[in-house]
């Protein structure tokens, strides 16, 4: 087995999406792969959905427990069972080009110097792709000082390098920052990553001014996040600006904050 797809769905806010992003899998090109979907506890009936997915291909494993433990247990959960010497993320609302998991496979076989690889991102809503996420080709570790410059459902990453580290961290303050500790773990731990400069990938953001982005109790996580990665990498000197970052973004007014989101996605179409 070359490469284990996971994702972790909790009471999925569409079927018909989670069907799209299943499919998407399903049509990759490259085929040597296993799909494994933990549900993080679903008070609906996101289960039984999921047990109907499975039969669709024998490729696709659903596991699954009762109380909800957060994304970062989910995907640990997945990873407990991934055969995979590649781990590729998928969120349940998102969409994998067909070429995706060809185009990382073959860049990670090729270039053995690199743990981590991702790509460029369509920005779509329900309707209409409004937008490109662009990240750096080949971040170093103060990249992070701004974004994470991965985008975490779009990586592939060595099995390896997430055993190094023990997986995700599951604790209050990662709660809705798991992917940037990660990252940043893997970077302290000597690790290299690289995104593909072509769109591999569709990331659903709705661009809606009314809807809270992330509630302050959650960028005051993201900034203890922040200061313990950058320590671990030896960056916290120049990094300290940025710790607060998150705390100064969370006191603007949100619809100011959603245009200029808004305008830094469609600045890069």
């Amino acid at each position: 087995m070359t490469v284990s797809v996971i994702m972790g769905v909790y009471n999925c806010k569409s079927v018909e999406l989670l069907k799209k992003s299943v499919q998407s899998i399903i049509d990759q090109t490259y085929d040597d792969w296993e799909f494994i979907i933990c549900d993080d506890g679903s008070t609906d009936d996101t289960r039984e959905l999921l047990r109907k997915i499975e039969k669709v291909d024998k490729r696709i494993r659903v596991l699954s427990y009762d109380k909800n433990q957060g994304l970062s247990f989910a995907l640990n959960t997945c990873l407990k069972e991934a055969k995979g010497k590649y781990i590729a993320r998928q969120d349940d609302d998102d969409v994998s080009m067909k070429n995706r998991l060809e185009k990382q496979v073959d860049f990670l076989d090729k270039n053995k110097e690199y743990n981590i690889v991702g790509c460029l991102a369509d920005i779509c809503n329900d309707l209409v792709v409004w937008g490109k996420y662009k990240v750096k080709e080949r971040p170093g570790r103060e990249d992070f000082f701004w974004n994470s410059p991965f985008i975490h459902p779009a990586v592939m990453i060595r099995k390896e390098t997430y055993d190094v580290v023990g997986g995700y961290r599951v604790s209050r303050e990662t709660r809705r920052c798991e992917d940037l500790d990660l990252f940043m773990r893997m970077y302290a731990s000597g690790s290299k990553g690289y995104n593909i400069q072509e769109i591999l990938y569709s990331y659903r953001l709705i661009n809606n001014p009314k809807k809270k982005y992330r509630p302050m109790k959650y960028r005051i996580d993201e900034a203890i996040v922040k200061y313990k990665g950058y320590k671990n990498m030896g960056v916290l000197t120049k990094g300290i600006p940025y710790v607060i970052k998150p705390i100064v973004i969370g006191m603007i007014p949100q619809k100011i904050f959603y245009k200029i989101k808004q305008s830094q996605y469609k600045n890069i179409m």
